[in-house]
């Protein structure tokens, strides 16, 4: 060490010699940078690293695009911003160093050594983005480079590529159930290691790769011939690593994790106890900070909570919860790890009714926004997005009204629902009330927020990647919404809505949360000036699902079952809790519902049986798909209807299927009913276009769309409407610039139909045009009949003018219901139920 001391002093010297326009000045700071560095990883003195970087960004800044050196200085930058992201987790650290590394690939490398080195980094960084995001893209583009880096490979480095390669395969396998992929990387951990004689640096990492790929293959396949094999190579490597070794942390844990696979198989306690004793002594490894430490802690825990269900002793059931409650405060940025503890250990404190259980769920609804706060909001990030949420707020719901935390139960679920929609919605919040404040500071201040939020909306847009441009974007709009929560009135500003403001979405009319979770199924009626009312439903959440993929609209005895056994089990409670609560018969209310309720048409439930009423005979029903877009949508001002305008959109004779028949005549319904009211426009056939559509949304506050809706169940965002040349997406949709929007009328095929696997984002077409600010939207569940809509519309537009001439929003729900009502003997059940009100 005293060597690196002087050398450092003399690269020191050297540069004071070299002043800034110096020819060899990038060499020397190139060098003492990499002497920083170098120290830096014996002491771990993090000032020696952060100098190492500055020196290394004034050496790339003052080295020419054609010089032969700029590989390596691009390179030397991206290690150090590799290292310090291992310290302390920042996302932009990360990004960056990939960012660096793909510039350099296209320069001339030193030789094929150099260039397989630099490639096995990228692929290397891209993989532990992958870790930390879960975008595929990343994974897949690891293991291009890994490829090429194993053909460019010597010897003496070729048991290091394999393995790299070997592991993002793995991972790949893992994500996507390849199996196949998974045999090649035990071949490839196989070959390194018979290249690794007794003694060979790569000798322990190459068994202890091998041993996790056995063991991932015995979980998927059961064989316990490769777990027996796993856990006898894990304590191979375990030997050769030395007590000072820094991978004799990751031997500890994965053995660890093998003995308790083989006791969970085969019920030897004395391989739990060696398990539980490795992952103690791991622990004692980890500094508090380390990127390591939070799996150790989940997997001790999760062991603890094996030895307490044989052997009953309370300490250990404790001490797992302990380890948990570390949790609560992450050093840095939020990881998939944090947040895939944070879950467990919810699902943990509620099997095991533990005290911990709410903050638990807490802990992991915060994670899981600061999560999704790391993704681009972009249709491209989907799967992660519903990877992430899963049953998480379903199941806080679930465990909140167990407890009798009924307030917390909806600022729970209303924290874990639409989690897209709410990202996306973080760039639109208006700021009215700064901007008119007077202050030029506060005023400063709203004007940045705008601009910062268009530019992170415009980059998300053009950008699958996580470019460092993007994460210095969100850096500074994370800066400015820190500085406006500083300001009066506007501490809460973007964070999760308390329950006083939730409750205001009740003002008109009670709003009904119905929730499936696998530990119960609920129903929570707000009221907008009490307490909310717990009604408990004697349904199951497998129940709830079999009826969801048993709904076929088309078979109307079996649709009259399910609407019956909705009103019996669900609807029915609901609706003797609200007329005990005074809500009086033709009442409006709100359905929110989650999960496995989601397709369910519960406005639409009854005994079907004469003499007794339906659920639409006693009160008309609206939906939200959470308390805040009702919130919100009640907030917004109609405004006079003098200075707005109505579009009618139709295309019946789409690029792609079958030609609509009624679609003109629709359109001259609406004409007809509207037209004295309101300014009014109308676009058809050639000119209804993508573009011609897309100008029509921005120009016009009302709304009639006639056309084929096309739900796409896989990739949400391309849910579209067919127009002439071409599908109008949802992603083209939500980038339209609405202004004052009111009302719009999909009649179209299912336009409220989304993700089966992720129904709580509610990612369709309907919800899009929520999201675009339209107050209120009717929308379909299924398919709509072409001459049956023309009808309906005709006579809803009818009913919603009235006598008076004028329209109204917030009318749009009676309308319907009347309009339903007034043709019940003229069109089937499934085309009478099949139109929803979602709104004001």
């Amino acid at each position: 060490m005293s060597g690196l001391d002087e050398a450092i002093e003399r690269y020191r010297s050297a540069l004071s010699l070299h002043p800034p326009g110096h020819s060899q000045r990038p060499m020397y700071l190139n060098n003492l940078a990499i002497s920083l560095r170098n120290r830096y990883l014996q002491r771990r003195v993090m000032s020696d690293l952060e100098e190492a970087i500055m020196h290394h960004r004034e050496a790339t800044s003052l080295i020419p695009p054609d010089d032969s050196h700029r590989f390596t200085c691009l390179n030397n930058l991206a290690i150090s911003l590799g290292e310090r992201f291992r310290q302390r987790g920042k996302m932009l650290d990360l990004d960056e160093a990939i960012y660096f590394r793909r510039v350099a690939l296209p320069l001339p490398p030193p030789s094929d050594l150099h260039l397989c080195m630099s490639l096995n980094n990228l692929a290397n960084s891209l993989r532990d983005r992958f870790q930390l995001q879960g975008i595929i893209s990343d994974l897949d583009e690891a293991i291009i480079h890994h490829r090429t880096a194993l053909l460019l490979t010597d010897d003496s480095n070729r048991p290091m590529c394999l393995n790299n390669l070997a592991i993002s395969l793995r991972d790949r396998s893992r994500q996507q159930g390849i199996m196949s992929e998974h045999d090649d990387a035990i071949k490839l951990h196989r070959e390194a290691l018979s290249l690794c004689p007794i003694g060979h640096s790569h000798q322990s990492t190459s068994m202890n790769n091998l041993a996790n790929s056995l063991r991932e293959r015995y979980q998927q396949e059961g064989m316990v011939s490769d777990l027996n094999d796993a856990i006898e190579l894990h304590r191979k490597a375990l030997h050769l690593r030395l007590v000072d070794d820094p991978e004799r942390l990751s031997s500890l844990n994965d053995l660890a994790l093998s003995l308790r696979d083989r006791f969970l198989q085969q019920g030897q306690m004395s391989d739990l106890e060696e398990a539980i004793d490795r992952q103690n002594a791991a622990l004692l490894l980890i500094p508090p900070g380390h990127s390591h430490r939070l799996s150790s802690l989940n997997n001790l825990a999760l062991s603890l909570q094996d030895r307490f269900r044989r052997q009953n002793d309370r300490s250990d059931l404790e001490r797992a919860f302990m380890l948990y409650s570390q949790l609560s405060d992450p050093p840095h940025a939020v990881s998939r790890t944090h947040l895939s503890t944070a879950k467990t250990w919810a699902a943990s404190a509620d099997i095991f009714n533990h005290s911990s259980a709410l903050r638990a769920y807490k802990v992991a609804l915060k994670f899981l926004d600061q999560q999704v706060a790391l993704l681009s909001s972009s249709s491209h990030h989907f799967d992660v997005i519903r990877e992430v949420v899963s049953s998480l707020s379903t199941d806080a719901f679930s465990c909140s009204v167990r407890r009798g935390a009924l307030i917390t139960a909806v600022e729970l679920m209303e924290q874990g629902r639409a989690v897209l929609w709410t990202q996306l919605a973080r760039f639109n919040i208006p700021l009215d009330e700064l901007f008119i404040s007077g202050d030029a500071r506060t005023a400063n201040l709203a004007e940045d927020f705008k601009r910062l939020s268009i530019r992170l909306r415009n980059a998300f847009d053009q950008s699958e990647d996580q470019s460092p441009q993007i994460r210095q974007l969100t850096m500074q709009w994370d800066e400015v919404v820190s500085r406006i929560r500083l300001l009066p009135n506007f501490s809460r500003f973007l964070l999760p809505p308390l329950f006083s403001d939730l409750q205001k979405a009740a003002e008109d009319g009670p709003v009904i949360i119905v929730n499936a979770s696998q530990h119960s199924c609920d129903a929570l009626i707000i009221h907008s000036a009490r307490d909310p009312v717990h009604v408990p439903l004697d349904i199951t959440q497998a129940k709830v699902f079999e009826l969801s993929s048993q709904l076929d609209p088309s078979d109307e005895l079996e649709l009259v079952g399910i609407l019956r056994k909705l009103w019996n089990d669900v609807v029915n409670p609901i609706v003797q809790a609200l007329r005990e609560s005074e809500v009086r018969p033709g009442s409006r209310i709100w359905w929110c519902p989650t999960a496995g309720f989601t397709p369910l048409p519960l406005h639409a439930a009854g005994p079907y049986e004469e003499r007794k009423d339906n659920l639409s005979d006693i009160y008309i029903s609206s939906y939200t798909p959470t308390l805040g877009t009702l919130v919100r949508a009640r907030q917004q001002v109609s405004g006079d209807v003098s200075s707005q305008h109505f579009v009618a959109i139709g295309q019946g004779n789409p690029y792609q299927g079958e030609k609509l028949e009624c679609v003109a005549r629709e359109l001259v319904a609406v004409a007809d009913h509207v037209d004295a009211a309101i300014s009014f426009t109308s676009l058809e056939d050639d000119n209804a276009t993508v573009e011609g559509a897309l100008d029509a949304f921005s120009r016009n506050q009302w709304l009639h769309l006639a056309c084929h809706g096309t739900p796409n169940r896989t990739q949400p965002f391309e849910s579209s409407f067919a127009m002439r040349d071409g599908p109008l997406m949802i992603k083209d949709i939500i980038q339209s610039n609405c202004k004052n929007p009111q009302f719009a009328f999909l009649s179209a095929c299912h336009t409220t139909v989304g993700d089966k696997t992720s129904p709580d984002e509610s990612i369709h077409l309907a919800a899009a045009m929520q999201f675009c600010g339209f107050r209120s939207v009717i929308g379909s569940m299924w398919s709509v009949n072409d001459e049956v809509a023309s009808k309906v519309v005709s006579t809803f537009y009818r009913k919603l003018i009235g006598d008076s001439e004028r329209l109204a929003c917030t009318g749009a729900a009676v309308a319907l219901h009347e309009a339903v009502r007034s043709l019940r003997e003229e069109i089937p059940l499934e085309q009478q139920i099949v139109f929803i009100h979602i709104g004001v």
